[in-house]
């Protein structure tokens, strides 16, 4: 089984997956580092109207988008339902992939001419701290050290730390039962920094990948016992291969997702925040889930807005 052919088949049958909650990546093992892509294979049904007039005087980011004409957003590729990028049409789709449309219309920009770029999670900061992209929306956990690096927006969905095994393991049951074994998760992200944090299992047992597909890879291969990183990602991998894979479903962690902006844009921030509140409001937000994670019967957990 191969985690990249089945990720074409969900792809290609518009099928979007799981709630959804990490940090992680592609189901093909691509290239580690980052790379561009236009557009989306968003679900047709969603449009969203693209605002006029907008201005936002004393935003340097946004100045930089108006004299482009265009945006540059970063993102996940690996990510089934939440930022997933289909290596036939080159197209990326899912929850976050709308969430980033949305923001681009809000702010006057058609979303269609978005670029998407690939940013590895150990680039983040680094990627938007350059003005590589304008905004980044890719499973991005607050957190308080990293509102010392960047700027959030949100939270926009809600998410929790779970484990992915192998289905015929019954040895995992939580995160209390990782001790002697192989965790793998990607390098930089909130999920890693919490298992070695907590000692949840040994340092030397500790497995770190430039994306999630490659930790999928090596847990099928018998290399890492458990993969471990927001549940609605978990579930994406799990449910390409129900045959083999399983979310252990025991979350021990509250993962906000947020915009990632340039930290010192608060002009930005406060712009982004109304779009996402009047999505919220307006329901715009849910048919979004509704169209992709909601596909899984997985529930909605409207997030309430952390302005600051």
């Amino acid at each position: 089984m191969r985690i990249r052919t089945l990720a074409v088949g969900l792809l290609a049958g518009g099928l979007a997956l799981t709630t959804l909650t990490a940090c992680g990546k592609e189901g093909t093992p691509a290239t580690p580092g980052s790379g561009d892509q236009s557009g989306s294979n968003a679900p047709a049904a969603l449009s969203y109207p693209v605002a006029t007039g907008v201005d936002l005087a004393g935003s340097p980011v946004f100045a930089k988008m108006k004299s482009a004409g265009a945006l540059t957003v970063g993102a996940k590729d690996d990510q089934p339902g939440l930022g997933l990028k289909d290596p036939t049409t080159g197209k990326f789709g899912g929850f976050d992939i709308e969430i980033a449309k949305l923001v681009s219309a809000g702010l006057g920009f058609d979303p269609e001419k978005i670029t998407f770029r690939t940013v590895d999670s150990g680039a983040r900061e680094q990627t938007i701290a350059n003005g590589d992209v304008n905004y980044y929306v890719g499973t991005y956990s607050i957190t308080d050290k990293r509102k010392g690096l960047v700027s959030f927006a949100g939270p926009y969905f809600l998410a929790g730390q779970d484990l992915l095994v192998r289905k015929d393991d019954s040895s995992i049951t939580g995160p209390e039962t990782l001790k002697g074994k192989k965790v793998c998760s990607v390098t930089g992200s909130t999920p890693i920094q919490k298992v070695r944090s907590q000692n949840l299992t040994e340092p030397n047992n500790i497995v770190e990948f430039q994306k999630y597909s490659q930790c999928v890879e090596k847990l099928l291969s018998k290399d890492v016992d458990a993969v471990t990183t927001d549940d609605a990602i978990l579930k994406g991998y799990a449910a390409q291969d129900p045959d083999n894979l399983k979310v252990v479903g025991k979350t021990f962690s509250t993962e906000k997702y947020g915009i990632g902006l340039n930290k010192d844009d608060k002009v930005l921030r406060d712009k982004v925040n109304d779009i996402l509140q009047k999505a919220i409001d307006d329901g715009t937000w849910k048919k979004i889930y509704d169209a992709t994670l909601g596909k899984s019967g997985s529930e909605a957990k409207v997030p309430t807005l952390e302005k600051y």
